[in-house]
């Protein structure tokens, strides 16, 4: 083992920095980072209701469409893991195969994507919680939707609150809850496929393909424009953060060869495990014209708890609970890598601060609070907002994938440039031949993620004009804003 860490110590110097992290995190943990990010129990069980709202069962089809989707992403990931294991995952591949402005500009839009998901995915607690018990919606009930929307603020903001103490304590503690989560979580997958299809009313086919005729969405899926309205929303949130094994190299045991395969291992097993949840839900139906199944109120918990019965589903929304504690813990903890990072570089304001490592915990406590203030900051903005749930999401969905999308570009421009792309003999994973064809399909895939979900659709923003146009406001402020410090700290550090 100490030999072991020697050579990851000295991989990593090669890249001019020393190891102040602590390398704690082996083949498991890794891959339990990235399943708890996806988190399955969270994503479906907080953005059911958006896509059956939008597409009635239908919406089943974005599923296994976004997952072959992001598998071609997952696969240049690898890659790129493999060849540069370092803290900050794809602020570093950008970094490293672009050069330093388009690595500040991917980590720049990433972190604020991953400050919004953190927001987004504590506030999934108001999916939940309250159909446990009314107790929990504190403000207001749950037929107002401003209500609902500040109750979520508050139920989200302790949770980050909880997340920034357990992550400040560091990486072992994290890594021991996470790997209980992941654990916990696959269990409870499995427990909820075998129950859901013990009481199922319906076949495969009649459920997701000779659809009945649902009065409450209409009957208009496969229309094109309702099924990319649908792919913008439940799939398209649950299936990203499978980059978390690289953002935590740092922190694992020969990261050249573990982080690539937990990627793709947390992708393909929360991807299947998805497909297999939402088919047998919707095979357990009783009506698909339930009111509540395309609303926050109802969704996938109220489903649940009919079909299993009040007390096997409350104790199956339990485990939902706990899931997303775990996946707040894991987007927190990449989040402040993230930030470390980028602050280790000199990149960010106050970076030397941001870079500092606890020499008792071997965290970076700084980075760690900010980014926990940030997440409360993004719910408080939004508190008048009664749609804060879907824009929440949709801004994180779209961010992300702008990273993803710059990206795979510089990885696809560097294999066309026989000049740049060098082959890295320390890497373990490569996609040989295979590469250039997967690279060129991930990236009209980003694309396409990209121009989806930021297309002004009254589904995903809201029926005014400048809700449904606020992914490309927020979005053309945060490029100009990054834009701007870079260029100010630049001149600063030059002059």
């Amino acid at each position: 083992m100490k030999d072991s860490r020697a050579s990851d110590n000295t991989d990593l110097a090669s890249f001019g920095y020393r190891q102040e992290l602590k390398r704690s995190m082996g083949s498991f943990s890794s891959f339990a980072a990235g399943f708890s990010y996806i988190s399955i129990l969270t994503g479906l069980f907080q953005m059911f209701h958006m896509g059956y709202g939008v597409a009635g069962p239908g919406f089943f089809w974005t599923w296994p469409f976004v997952l072959a989707g992001q598998l071609l992403v997952a696969l240049c990931f690898a890659e790129l893991a493999s060849r540069f294991p370092l803290s900050g995952g794809v602020y570093q591949w950008a970094k490293f195969t672009g050069n330093p402005f388009f690595g500040w500009m991917t980590g720049w839009i990433y972190l604020a994507c991953l400050i919004v998901t953190l927001a987004a995915v504590a506030m999934a607690l108001q999916v939940s919680l309250p159909q446990i018990s009314s107790a929990f919606q504190v403000i207001g009930t749950s037929d107002d939707a401003e209500s609902v929307a500040i109750n979520g603020i508050l139920l989200g903001s302790i949770l980050i609150v909880i997340s920034t103490l357990v992550n400040a304590k560091g990486i072992k503690l994290m890594v021991l809850i996470n790997n209980i989560g992941a654990v916990a979580e696959l269990v409870g997958i499995v427990l909820l496929i075998i129950l859901l299809f013990l009481n199922r009313v319906r076949s495969p086919v009649e459920a997701v393909v000779h659809i009945e005729q649902i009065k409450s969405v209409g009957s208009s899926f496969p229309d094109v424009k309702i099924f990319l309205a649908a792919t913008a929303l439940t799939a398209s949130y649950v299936l990203y953060g499978f980059d978390t094994a690289g953002t935590l190299a740092e922190e694992t045991h020969d990261p050249r060869t573990k982080a690539p395969r937990a990627i793709l291992q947390a992708l393909l097993a929360a991807g299947t495990a998805g497909l297999l949840v939402l088919l047998f839900a919707l095979m357990a139906v009783p009506d698909f014209n339930m009111p509540d199944l395309g609303n926050i109120r109802g969704g996938l918990p109220m489903l649940v708890k009919s079909v299993l019965g009040e007390t096997t589903g409350s104790l199956f929304l339990c485990c939902v609970i706990f899931a997303i504690t775990v996946c707040t813990l894991a987007v927190h903890s990449g989040a402040a890598r993230l930030m470390y990072a980028m602050g280790r570089d000199g990149y960010l304001p106050f970076s030397k601060s941001l870079s500092q490592v606890s020499l008792k915990t071997h965290t970076p406590i700084l980075a760690t609070l900010i980014c926990g203030l940030g997440a409360i900051i993004v719910l408080a903005v939004n508190i008048q907002f009664p749609n804060v749930f879907a824009l929440v999401t949709s801004i994180a969905i779209l961010w992300a994938n702008l990273a993803y999308w710059i990206v795979v570009a510089l990885q696809l421009k560097n294999r066309l440039s026989s000049a740049r792309h060098n082959r890295d003999t320390n890497a373990r994973f490569d996609l040989g031949k295979w590469g250039l064809p997967i690279n060129i399909l991930a990236l009209v895939w980003s694309t396409f993620m990209v121009v989806n979900v930021s297309w002004p659709r009254p589904e995903t923003y809201g029926l005014e004009w400048y809700h449904q146009y606020s992914a490309w406001m927020y979005t053309a402020g945060l490029i100009v804003i990054g834009i701007f410090i870079y260029y100010y700290k630049s001149l600063k550090d030059n002059g």
